[in-house]
């Protein structure tokens, strides 16, 4: 079945149950990324177009990269609907990303990638939703790759991930010459294990690694945090 939701700043976005829909993580990482003025951006796996939206400004030039041509063409939707002129979407695999998208043509790039493991077991690999949240198609080589082709030397991206799965990111992004440069992990509550964690990296960059806060989804009194609050516009 087909929907729109209203996102928290305003902008319309199309699903269909057939696809990985809009989440939490999406939106806590368009809050966490800090994409400079009039940058090129790249949604890398951007499904339905929920990221590219979340993180819309009208001085970026946003590209939207899937995999799957039926979320794209209700990405394609929502840009005609919300008559955003900087955005695009491209239905492409991103282990080709040479075919798609120029070397170095990009200065930021957002990406929530799969989460887990083809082996994991977690999902059912060959349906939609598991090609969205496992590595079945593009494992974390080929996402770090696909970046690496497109920023140059201090251009940024932005990810969310599993925390226990930190390790194995943060390795290959220094293989492919990205710094580490903001860490912040997602609780839903003060007192429980993360359920999720936010990296910028920045290619090229000098050593220096900033651990944010902690972002709380609940406070002590079992209610939205008040930061929470503030990103979803509550």
């Amino acid at each position: 079945m087909q929907s729109c939701e209203l996102l928290p700043n305003g902008l319309t976005l199309f699903q269909d149950d057939r696809y990985f829909k809009l989440g939490q993580d999406s939106v806590l990482l368009s809050a966490f990324a800090r994409i400079p003025r009039r940058a090129r951006v790249l949604d890398l796996g951007c499904g339905t177009g929920a990221l590219s939206l979340l993180c819309w400004r009208d001085d970026l030039t946003i590209t939207g990269l899937e995999l799957q041509s039926e979320p794209a063409a209700l990405f394609a939707r929502a840009i005609e609907q919300n008559h955003l002129s900087n955005v695009s979407v491209v239905v492409g695999d991103l282990c080709d990303i040479r075919q798609h998208v120029p070397h170095g043509s990009m200065q930021y790039v957002v990406c929530n990638p799969p989460y887990f493991a083809a082996d994991s077991g977690k999902h059912a690999a060959r349906t939609a939703h598991g090609i969205a949240r496992q590595d079945t198609t593009a494992d974390l080589d080929a996402i770090v790759n696909a970046i690496a082709w497109v920023l140059p030397t201090g251009g940024q991206c932005a990810l969310v991930f599993r925390p226990e799965r930190l390790c194995p990111l943060l390795n290959t992004l220094q293989q492919r010459g990205f710094t580490p440069k903001r860490l912040r992990f997602v609780h839903q509550t003060a007192t429980s294990a993360p359920s999720a964690v936010l990296v910028c990296a920045k290619r090229g960059a000098a050593d220096g690694l900033t651990v944010e806060p902690p972002l709380l989804v609940c406070g002590a009194d079992g209610a939205l945090s008040d930061e929470y609050r503030a990103i979803y516009h509550k």
